[in-house]
């Protein structure tokens, strides 16, 4: 009697094991299931990792349905624009049909003196870009070198030069490129499409 009980205890233990065995190998299937695909998403994760290059400005696509709205006194400022279309560098030529351009007026005018010594040269300027409002903030952040910038390139003009609307267009070239140049170098980004007088007195 006692020797049929121990052979039926002992079919019931090998059918335990088994059984154990199944699920212990069932588990390290499912763990290594899960670190191959933890592996696999983590390297495509990785291929998506975000570039410097997805901080730039964006350009702001024109609306031709939009008027622009005068601003009356006592009125905030619009909102920074929000651009959606990305493109290869600060350099990549713009359509200005396509694209919306804001003007950004800085407030305090340029005094220097002249490379000949022979007076001096004040003015008024404003910026314009087709990017969105991060070309904006970078340039109030980067004010002072942007400032260092202008003025060194107007204290090499010749007046008898800026007399003329040659000088005049050329001088316009010289600081839109020592302001690009600044915001690259600060920023990694340009994005300033040109230079604009709103003053300009020679004495």
């Amino acid at each position: 009697m006692s020797k049929d009980k121990s052979e039926a205890a002992e079919p019931k233990k090998k059918g335990g094991m088994k059984k154990l065995l199944t699920i212990t190998v069932g588990a390290v299937a499912l763990i290594g299931a899960g670190v191959g695909a933890g592996l696999y998403f983590g390297v495509g994760m990785a291929h998506e990792a975000p570039k410097p290059e997805d901080h730039y400005p964006k350009l702001v696509v024109r609306d031709p349905a939009a008027e622009p709205a005068a601003k009356g006194e006592g009125e905030e400022a619009a909102a920074p624009k929000v651009g959606t279309v990305s493109v290869p560098n600060d350099k990549f030529k713009v359509d200005p049909r396509k694209y919306e351009i804001t003007y950004y007026p800085i407030t305090q005018a340029f005094t220097t003196n002249l490379a000949d010594g022979s007076g001096f040269l004040q003015i008024g300027i404003s910026l314009s870009t087709y990017y969105d409002g991060k070309v904006i903030a970078n340039i109030e952040r980067q004010d002072v070198p942007i400032r260092s910038a202008v003025l060194m390139v107007l204290a090499e003009q010749d007046p008898a030069l800026l007399s003329t609307s040659h000088g005049k267009q050329s001088l316009q070239r010289q600081l839109t490129a020592a302001i690009n140049q600044v915001l690259r170098d600060k920023e990694g980004f340009g994005g300033i499409d040109n230079v604009y007088f709103t003053s300009l007195v020679i004495q």
